[in-house]
């Protein structure tokens, strides 16, 4: 029962996605042209409300529903860590016009090409997986 209340969850969070135009490719292209805000707007709203969400979770003790207490741990902080990821990563949401929700939606909305990307996407996850102890960290 819990796996498809989780199932409900995400086919509404990709009809939101997909009404809103955040799987738009034009909509995507915009933000890296800058020539518009929606995106910014989106991704903006997003951050602050996991801001909000993080400290209600601290402040109240939040906890999981299994009951364990859900605790934040500091991240190693590294320029190359970031830097490389966060180019790469923008780079291959710049060339591909989606980054990893909107990907199954497109797939959801039936753009079969989206298919490529996703098993790229897999494949360079693997591949981190496999190099993680050779990369700067």
């Amino acid at each position: 029962m819990k796996r498809i209340a989780y199932l409900a969850v995400g086919v509404i969070f990709g009809i939101v996605m997909s009404k809103a135009e955040i799987v738009s490719w034009y909509r995507i292209y915009e933000m890296f042209r800058f020539e518009s805000f929606h995106m910014y707007g989106v991704i903006g709203s997003a951050v602050i409300l996991g801001m909000i969400a993080v400290q209600l979770i601290k402040k109240k003790e939040g906890k999981t529903v299994k009951g364990d207490q859900i605790s934040f741990s500091d991240k190693n902080k590294s320029i190359p860590r970031y830097l490389i990821g966060g180019t790469l990563f923008g780079l291959g949401w710049a060339m591909t016009g989606a980054c990893p929700g909107p990907m199954f939606v497109l797939l959801g909305q039936g753009v079969a090409s989206i298919g490529i990307v996703i098993i790229s996407a897999v494949f360079g996850t693997f591949l981190y997986g496999a190099l993680r102890n050779k990369l700067p960290h």
